[in-house]
């Protein structure tokens, strides 16, 4: 069976997008594994199926999922790699509106230069479930931050990332108190307008950005009064920079059209 893709990354975080349409419906968990996997497919930290626009509303949907096969709710730097791709294939205007299992999203195109794009996402108005909440873990309880940002999030806050972040990422990731796993971020102060982030996602696990993760930090960062919007989320892949109107959290960053072709999946 052969399955056409586009790769695509927003700031390093990488996506394999296809048109529903070319990819049969039975089984699609295991064509995710297949697909993303680094050392025998095409590689990846999620695959994003896309469908054309069902009502005047949105300009097209998309359903993901995770590295591991598992379905996510909302990607922000995927969605942001979907409005390119839906760009690329003849999509008009500065506007994007896509819809997501987290609702409908909306995108606005900054600058376009060939296949790399520069987009402005509504990100929604996070929600704050615990600002203050002691997490039991193997090394002592830890003070995070429970959030919805459109998926779960769990921010830590941190004074430097010297330490074994990663396999506390895991083990936060797959808690008990997390009946669906959630999302982790380490969230360290950088100044009054900007933070820095490391990132370990739910169904991928390390990554080296995530937009809804920054979303999820930057709104924390607010709680706990660490820094103010608008903010500079410093990722390991670059920067992303947040601003808030109105309540809602919007996001700018880059998506970036790298590839195209065919998986062979057996």
């Amino acid at each position: 069976m052969q399955i056409p893709f586009t790769k695509a990354h927003g700031a390093s975080n990488d996506f394999l997008l296809t048109w529903a349409a070319d990819a049969p419906e039975g089984g699609r968990a295991a064509m995710a594994r297949a697909i993303c996997a680094r050392h025998t497919g095409v590689g990846a930290d999620g695959w994003i199926l896309v469908t054309p626009p069902a009502d005047a509303a949105s300009d097209g949907a998309i359903e993901l999922f995770n590295s591991d096969g598992s379905a996510a709710e909302l990607s922000g730097n995927g969605t942001r790699c979907a409005a390119a791709f839906l760009i690329r294939r003849g999509l008009q205007g500065e506007v994007v509106r896509i819809r997501t299992g987290a609702g409908l999203k909306t995108l606005r195109l900054l600058k376009r230069d060939g296949l790399a794009f520069e987009f402005e996402m509504e990100m929604g108005v996070p929600e704050i479930r615990a600002a203050r909440f002691d997490l039991p873990l193997s090394t002592g309880a830890r003070d995070v931050t429970l959030l919805w940002v459109g998926n779960p999030q769990c921010a830590v806050p941190v004074e430097d990332f010297d330490f074994d972040w990663r396999s506390m990422g895991a083990e936060i990731e797959s808690h008990g108190h997390f009946p669906n796993r959630t999302n982790v971020s380490f969230v360290k102060r950088a100044g009054e307008h900007s933070i820095e982030v490391r990132f370990y996602e739910r169904g991928a696990g390390e990554t080296m950005s995530s937009g809804t993760g920054s979303t999820g930090a930057v709104a924390a960062a607010m709680a706990r009064a660490m820094a103010t919007p608008p903010m500079e989320v410093r990722t390991p892949a670059g920067p992303l920079h947040a601003c808030t109107k109105d309540s809602v959290l919007w996001l700018t960053g880059p998506a970036d059209l790298v590839a195209e072709g065919l998986f062979h999946f057996k």
